[in-house]
């Protein structure tokens, strides 16, 4: 989807309908905006439901101050227009009121930006901005005061959050990743220490494999590549919605009888994919004119160390993520279906996927089909597509489920007697 092809009222429409079906806003709480090229501010009404907008709701907003739409411009037009201001550069405002980044707001905290490498690469800087009454003139010059030294990210105290950004996409992508990260956080920090990565970690994860590779031109698409291809798409969705992984950072791929395989690609939109957006990779080549996933190269080196595995899914469950970022151990021996699915979760040291791949693949067998790898992401791995996203439902569920149980009381482990049942009950093997 090329958002540079929708109208400005229907991409507020879009993106509002996003932030408030994932709870990321209430009905009557934040406002998006889009400066065209005219000048003109396209923008949220006041006092109508963000969960049934249409085009038709939109105000558009002269560059003379004459409003055009059958409603009145979000009351907080003013920081809108102050933010255009102060950063010609920008054309989209996205602001709401995410629990997560609330809870920040309300103690007057920043969240940490270096839990995960991805994070600080999307939200590379975010400022307070000083508390003003909604909607007044001087709620904007703090706002605008955030963003005049390039920053484009603003926690509001007390308030919420503003973000700016050159589409309304990269401002979702910001808003979504940050109130991500928060979350994250506070996970965190109910179970155990959290560890977070010094600046130079982010170079290890620079690799430039995707873009490198030899392309071929696919002479024709069988029916097992078509049908994995309408497979993949339809758990891609279901992950998304899920929150297993954000709008760009989450990759899948399924390997086909002749040992090629198809991928996520890097930098679309998760929610919007389609069947002819994946990238197959055969024999070290991708797909002329695609460009596959930055995870491209680990998931060939899985293959390649391990015939049985025909799935493999890596993403950033947020409760998994949050053992991921701290000294907390993740057990599975809670119910047997965790134990069954699981097994022995490893974990590897934060970086080992991108600079030791070789040794990363090799860390998969029977009785280790998933591994957490720390700062970074977990991967869980099937002998079929479905059996692989169930590993990562049950995965992020699990840790769930012991993060609930902290304020409840201290968790009864299944047994290694009853584990040894579990495994001559269900032939599973070490």
């Amino acid at each position: 989807m090329n958002i540079n092809y929708i109208h400005p009222a229907d991409q507020l429409v879009m993106f509002m309908q996003r932030i408030y079906d994932k709870g990321m806003t209430t009905t009557s709480g934040g406002n998006l905006s889009i400066m065209d090229d005219d000048g003109n501010i396209w923008i949220t009404p006041a006092s109508v439901d963000k969960g049934t907008l249409t085009r038709h709701d939109i105000i558009c907003v002269k560059p003379d101050g004459t409003c055009v739409g059958s409603h009145k411009p979000s009351s907080e037009l003013p920081f809108h227009a102050a933010v255009y201001r102060m950063r010609p550069d920008l054309r989209a405002v996205l602001h709401a009121h995410p629990p997560a980044l609330v809870s920040f707001s309300i103690v007057r905290q920043l969240p940490d930006l270096d839990l995960l490498p991805s994070v600080r690469k999307v939200c590379p800087e975010l400022r307070i901005a000083v508390y003003a009454v909604p909607g007044s003139d001087k709620l904007g010059e703090n706002i605008a005061a955030c963003f005049a030294d390039n920053c484009d990210i603003a926690l509001l105290e007390n308030h919420g959050v503003c973000i700016g950004a050159k589409t309304m996409f990269e401002a979702f992508q910001k808003f979504e990743t940050l109130e991500y990260t928060a979350n994250l956080e506070i996970l965190a920090k109910r179970i155990g220490k959290v560890h977070r990565l010094p600046a130079e970690a982010l170079r290890v994860t620079e690799t430039t494999t995707h873009l490198k590779m030899d392309d071929f031109i696919p002479n024709s698409h069988s029916s097992e590549e078509l049908a994995a291809r309408r497979d993949m798409i339809t758990l891609i969705r279901r992950s998304y919605r899920q929150g297993l992984f954000t709008a760009t950072h989450g990759t899948y791929s399924v390997r086909l009888s002749d040992g090629s395989f198809l991928i996520t690609p890097f930098g679309m939109d998760r929610a919007y994919l389609e069947e002819d957006n994946l990238v197959r990779v055969k024999a070290g080549m991708k797909e002329l004119g695609k460009i596959p996933s930055r995870a491209v190269g680990l998931h060939q080196k899985i293959y390649e160390a391990n015939p049985e595995i025909r799935a493999i899914l890596l993403a950033h469950p947020v409760h998994a993520m949050a053992f991921a970022v701290t000294d907390t151990k993740f057990d599975p021996r809670t119910i047997p279906e965790s134990y069954i699915l699981l097994r022995d979760v490893k974990r590897l040291p934060y970086g080992e996927i991108y600079t030791q791949q070789e040794k990363t693949a090799k860390e998969f067998t029977e009785a280790c089909p998933a591994v957490m790898v720390d700062n970074d992401c977990v991967i869980v791995t099937g002998e079929s597509l479905l059996k692989a996203f169930d590993r990562l439902e049950v995965l992020e569920s699990t840790a769930h489920s012991i993060i609930n149980s902290s304020a409840i009381g201290s968790i009864v482990h299944i047994t290694q007697e009853e584990v040894e049942d579990l495994k001559v009950a269900f032939n599973l093997k070490d």
